[in-house]
């Protein structure tokens, strides 16, 4: 399996488990938690939608991944533990995950890839 279609499967397995926790744990059982998989364009999210209580809107994205140029972008990570160390523990390296949410200059003070 070439490398990008291993880290669609790494995505798609951490987004799908982390809908089906929050799911289970969900307070409210009208806002839904929808995985995005564009396998096509590379661009993957978590997002939530549905109601809470009151009739007050519940809309918002988790996690917003793309792959780019052979590399794991994460544009956007809202969870607690960050997404990049699942995707180490994985066997994804280092020099493959770019922390897109940071700006460019920033970058390189990580131990991740700046681009």
């Amino acid at each position: 399996m070439d490398k990008v279609a291993l880290y669609r499967q790494y995505i798609q397995q951490l987004i799908q488990a982390k809908a089906d926790r929050s799911m289970k744990s969900a307070k409210d059982k009208d806002v839904e938690a929808q995985p995005i998989f564009d396998t096509e364009r590379n661009r993957y999210q978590l997002v939530y939608v549905g109601w809470k209580r009151n009739d007050i809107r519940d809309y918002g994205c988790l996690l917003h991944l793309d792959i780019k140029n052979g590399k794991i972008w994460i544009q956007y990570d809202g969870t607690e533990d960050g997404i990049a160390y699942e995707l180490l523990k994985l066997g994804v390296p280092h020099q493959d995950i770019v922390l897109g949410f940071q700006p460019a200059r920033v970058r390189s003070d990580t131990e991740f890839a700046v681009g």
